[in-house]
């Protein structure tokens, strides 16, 4: 799924209370490399991160967290300048993000977690991962830009082009309509909290400083491949969920990085760039079968 985004005190009105009240999660700040960051954490257990995508907020994992709150400590962070995270001081460069990632695991995680990063989030963990992989237990890439070109379908790419102009709800409902394969479903499914998540992106779209962040991060995350070389050096067991129907990282990218690499690939049917939101239990099924795989020894 793909939602815009940016914190601004200067909009929300309220709106990302009411989406979080209930939620079985706690929320805390934290600085972070200089970055001060919105975290959404709860339960017990082994820990796992997850990283959502651009223009997303942590509260987009909402259909996965309390399950896997049941069994792991889940440490669901806003991205750096989305959601309730701010920007900090200067730009935001690969090499400030890739910290930032390093501080959120030392501060929130008593053992080396799960990283399960979602589009942006998968290209940071993967980042992070060529370097630091003894950081991690596993690392679980879900529609992750950053494993081939980015070439979207022009249907997900004009409709994005309009919501980053101009984001109305008109153009939200077409930029939300390509990323995923039912959204009358979805909606006729959440209801209320269907309507706040919305509402909150489009909220966080409007704030002044969202084109700057994606500016940012897009070209350091998306645009550029992450060198075949660099994610040869990636030695933590690493696995792929893709949705079947991506517009933006179309399947066959996953397929071959899944066949260059050895990495398992659970391709999720009926979902397009966001299985974890459209198919929360196909998704979950993925991801503890890769949880629950023996680890392979640290190398020396």
């Amino acid at each position: 799924m793909e939602v815009a985004t940016m914190n601004d005190s200067h909009t929300d009105s309220g709106i990302r209370e009411r989406l979080l009240a209930g939620f079985p999660a706690t929320e805390r700040r934290i600085d972070l490399a200089g970055v001060p960051t919105a975290v959404l954490e709860g339960g017990d257990g082994p820990p796992i991160v997850l990283l959502h995508g651009p223009g997303e907020f942590a509260a987009t994992w909402m259909r996965v967290m309390p399950a896997l709150m049941a069994t792991h400590r889940v440490v669901a962070p806003d991205l750096p300048g989305h959601g309730a995270s701010e920007a900090g001081e200067g730009p935001l460069k690969a090499d400030r993000v890739l910290a930032w990632l390093g501080e959120l695991i030392e501060r929130t995680c008593a053992s080396r977690p799960v990283v399960a990063g979602h589009l942006l989030g998968g290209a940071i963990a993967a980042r992070f991962a060529c370097d630091h992989g003894d950081r991690l237990a596993r690392l679980v890439l879900v529609d992750t830009y950053g494993l081939g070109r980015f070439r979207p379908a022009p249907r997900f790419a004009l409709a994005m082009a309009r919501f980053l102009v101009r984001p109305t709800p008109r153009a939200q409902d077409q930029l939300m309509g390509a990323c995923m394969t039912d959204l009358g479903r979805l909606r006729e499914q959440l209801g209320d909290s269907m309507k706040l998540l919305e509402a909150y992106a489009l909220d966080r779209a409007r704030a002044p400083g969202q084109k700057p962040v994606l500016r940012s991060l897009m070209p350091e995350f998306a645009m550029t491949p992450i060198p075949e070389a660099d994610l040869a050096r990636i030695t933590v067991p690493t696995s792929l969920i893709c949705g079947r129907h991506d517009l933006q990282v179309r399947l066959k990218v996953a397929e071959a990085a899944s066949a260059r690499y050895g990495w398992p690939l659970h391709v999720i049917e009926n979902a397009a760039d966001d299985p974890a939101f459209e198919q929360p239990e196909a998704f979950l099924e993925a991801l503890r079968t890769e949880i629950g795989r023996p680890l392979l020894p640290r190398a020396a």
